[in-house]
């Protein structure tokens, strides 16, 4: 149960058997995972050539500098990784070429979309789009009638280099043409959606993290704890983050606020940075991020930012007032009640 201040939330739960590596751990390698499984949870990076989809591929999953990615090659073919050999996410992401047709004869289009979860398509807000909008529609076309199921995600990118009144203009704009194609096509059940995304900022890794969370089933029940947790400890917003990718899994219901985001990514880069410098000793390959992580940051503008671990790859980040932060018993109590849910949520579904 969680306990509050003036009371007893009534509130149970079973504690189940969440495996600590859950995700994450050596024995889960793509030769012993079941292919099934990794096929329903394939993500497609898809675009025009020098559209920005290596470069969003290399900060967000191999924490490339964003400034390196000016020296990245053109993708020549198809470039597939497993995601989820060191991350809680367990995905395939594929980048495409650019210059591939999926009406070719040599692609197989029943398998490849047959087993797709989401294509994220990604159009350059610096660069005539008009072409990359006849791409799109052509991808939804032949997509959607093979794999209904597919989540179609829409990233506006390179936005960085635009004044906001233009960036809201262009994503208006695109919005419009896209969902008129589809509709003189009659193609009316899909439903896009648009994100503005830069590689120079935050906003990738919320785009990014828009788009597991819809592939993943136990996001509603986790959005519910945290809501009752948060209630019941007086935080101002929290996150469940993979501690690889900085994706949030989860947050709370209430409004999302990117600096609140941000906050959260550069505590698990500071927290992370110094466990590899002062949390090991020399010739260990122990992992850095364990039961015993956990970190109080106090910011100059009276805000408190907890991290507390979840497992291997996730980690809870609450923020508080700091006024809010005296009764610390409560507060641990209250996310040791969480972490069970949590196991015990991935544990039954």
């Amino acid at each position: 149960m969680l306990y509050e201040e003036k009371g007893i939330c009534q509130e149970d739960y079973i504690v189940g058997s969440f495996p600590r590596n859950y995700g994450c751990g050596p024995d889960n390698d793509i030769e012993t995972e079941d292919v099934n499984s990794i096929q329903k949870h394939r993500i497609f990076l898809m675009g025009l050539r020098r559209s920005g989809k290596s470069s969003i591929y290399k900060v967000v999953f191999h924490k490339m500098s964003p400034s390196k990615t000016l020296y990245l090659e053109s993708t020549s073919k198809i470039v597939k990784e497993n995601i989820f050999k060191h991350s809680f996410i367990q995905f395939q992401i594929w980048d495409f070429p650019g210059e591939i047709d999926i009406f070719d004869p040599t692609f197989d289009s029943e398998t490849i979309f047959g087993s797709c979860g989401a294509i994220v398509f990604v159009i350059d807000a610096q660069d005539d789009y008009l072409e990359a909008l006849n791409i799109l529609h052509r991808t939804i076309f032949q997509a959607y009638k093979i794999n209904c199921k597919i989540h179609f995600e829409v990233f506006i990118h390179k936005t960085d280099g635009l004044l906001y009144d233009h960036k809201i203009e262009t994503q208006r704009d695109i919005h419009k043409r896209a969902n008129e194609d589809l509709e003189d096509s009659g193609i009316k059940s899909v439903r896009l959606s648009f994100h503005l995304t830069s590689i120079y900022d935050h906003s990738i890794f919320e785009a990014l993290s828009r788009v597991v969370q819809k592939l993943i089933p136990q996001v509603p029940a986790l959005e519910n704890l945290l809501d009752v947790l948060i209630s019941n400890s007086v935080i101002e917003k929290a996150f469940l983050l993979d501690i690889a990718s900085k994706i949030y899994i989860a947050t709370d219901s209430s409004p999302l606020d990117m600096k609140s985001y941000e906050l959260c990514c550069d505590m698990i880069d500071v927290v992370l940075d110094i466990s590899y410098i002062y949390g090991l000793p020399e010739d260990n390959d122990m992992t850095v991020f364990d039961e015993q992580s956990c970190s109080i940051i106090k910011l100059s503008c009276s805000t408190v930012l907890y991290l507390q671990e979840m497992n291997d790859c996730l980690a809870l980040i609450c923020i508080f007032r700091e006024e809010n932060f005296d009764n610390k018993g409560i507060i641990n109590y209250n996310l040791h009640c969480f972490r069970k849910a949590t196991w015990d949520t991935f544990q039954i579904q």
